[in-house]
Formats: C-alpha cells, sequence, structure tokens
C-alpha cells in the first residue's frame, strides 16, 4: 500500500494538475492520489495481487516476485486469493484511515483473470463500500468487460495503450491471446489497438474516469 508508487528512480503515478481538469473530472478524481495532485498529497490507495494471468506479451514486461527493486503496481511478493485480498484491505483500512482507492493491477491482466478479479471487487463493495475502486489493464479484454464494470461500481480504470500504429505495436508485443487464439505481428496489433479504443469509449460514455499510460522507447528519438 502506498501513496504513489516509485521505480527507476522516478514516480510511478504522477499526478495531473488539478487546475488543468474540468470540474466534472476533478471531482472525480479527487480523492485519488494517481489521478490527482491534491490527493497525492492526502489519501492511500492499495493494489490487489489477484490476477496472476497474462494475455499480452509485452517485450519490455518481467513479471518478477519480491524482486527488491521494485515497487511498482503489477509486482508483488505473494498472490492473493479474492477472500485474503479483501481481509486484507479491512487491515489497512482500519489501520490508515486514509486509505481512499483500493485496485487491481496485476500482477498478471486484470481482465485475464475475469472470476478472481470480479470477487475481488465484488467481496470489496459489500463490504467496505465506501471505498474507491480502480483496475488497471493492458485494454485487450476491456470491451467484453465494460457492462461488468459498471455493475459492480470501478470508476476508474487505467489502460495502458504504448501505440495507436500496428506496424509500432508489432514491435512492442511479442503476442497476445484472444478467444483461444493466438496472434502476433501487424495483426495482433490492429486487434490490440481496436479493442482498446472501443473499451475506452465506451467507458468514457458512462461517466467512468480513464486514464491513458504508456511506455516511452529510449532508443526512439523521433
Amino acid at each position: 500500500m502506498t501513496s504513489c508508487s516509485s521505480f527507476s528512480g522516478g514516480p510511478a503515478c504522477r499526478p495531473a494538475d488539478d487546475s488543468a481538469l474540468t470540474p466534472l473530472v476533478a471531482d472525480k478524481a479527487a480523492a485519488h492520489p494517481c489521478y490527482s495532485r491534491n490527493g497525492h498529497h492526502r489519501f492511500a490507495r492499495m493494489h490487489l495481487p489477484v490476477a496472476p494471468a497474462c494475455n499480452l506479451q509485452c517485450n519490455y514486461c518481467n513479471r518478477k516476485f519480491d524482486c527488491s527493486n521494485e515497487s511498482r503496481p503489477g509486482v508483488s511478493s505473494t498472490l492473493l486469493t479474492p477472500e485474503q485480498a479483501v481481509v486484507k484491505v479491512r487491515q489497512v483500512a482500519q489501520a490508515i484511515p486514509q486509505l481512499s482507492v483500493v485496485g487491481i493491477a496485476g500482477p498478471g491482466d486484470p481482465l485475464a483473470n475475469i472470476a478472481r478479479t470480479f470477487r475481488t471487487l465484488e467481496l470489496i463493495r459489500e463490504q467496505l463500500p465506501d471505498l474507491k475502486l480502480c483496475l488497471s489493464t493492458n485494454g485487450l479484454m476491456l470491451p467484453d468487460a465494460v457492462d461488468r464494470l459498471l455493475d459492480v461500481g470501478v470508476d476508474h480504470v487505467t489502460v495502458t495503450i504504448n501505440t495507436l500504429d500496428a506496424e509500432i505495436a508489432a514491435q512492442i508485443y511479442a503476442w497476445l491471446w484472444l478467444d483461444g487464439e493466438r496472434y502476433s505481428g501487424r495483426e495482433a496489433g490492429e486487434i490490440l489497438i481496436a479493442r482498446q479504443l472501443e473499451g475506452v469509449r465506451r467507458l468514457t460514455a458512462q461517466g467512468v474516469l480513464v486514464e491513458n499510460k504508456f511506455g516511452a522507447d529510449p532508443r526512439d528519438q523521433r
């Protein structure tokens, strides 16, 4: 649990300047330390490692456990069951009243672990209804999950969209797995980008606050 994790010498979540946000977005972001500069110093958030599987192989990704040099979301010392996760949240909420947000970000992709992810979210919503729920995803399964995310009350979603160019995506991702089929190359890039954008459009149309994160390749100086 952290107010904002850091890795590689820099902050892992950089909250937006609240003055640049519309009033509606600022209100939604106010109590989320990764979305609000003001909230960053007043609230805490907790990520739950309940989602081990992933449906997308990023060439830059190496999901390790118990790595002493990593404290970012997606790296964890252990996996929790949904039931263990909600017990942990209750313990932290009791000890740290500033806890405002609970999210699922890995160590795989939450939406590649539908049963575990939604069981966890449902338990938290039932037992700790005042906490905000958030989720971080690569977006591949986002279109299929929008309705369930809305039903359980997730109102903050982070989608990692590294590129809108399928040719570049083919260099970033080794493969993706969708509906029992493995895709690679440009075809995988086209599928991923289309589904990411569809999911984002559907979420924002329903008032969900969506954040885009991306990786920067230091070799690309264009």
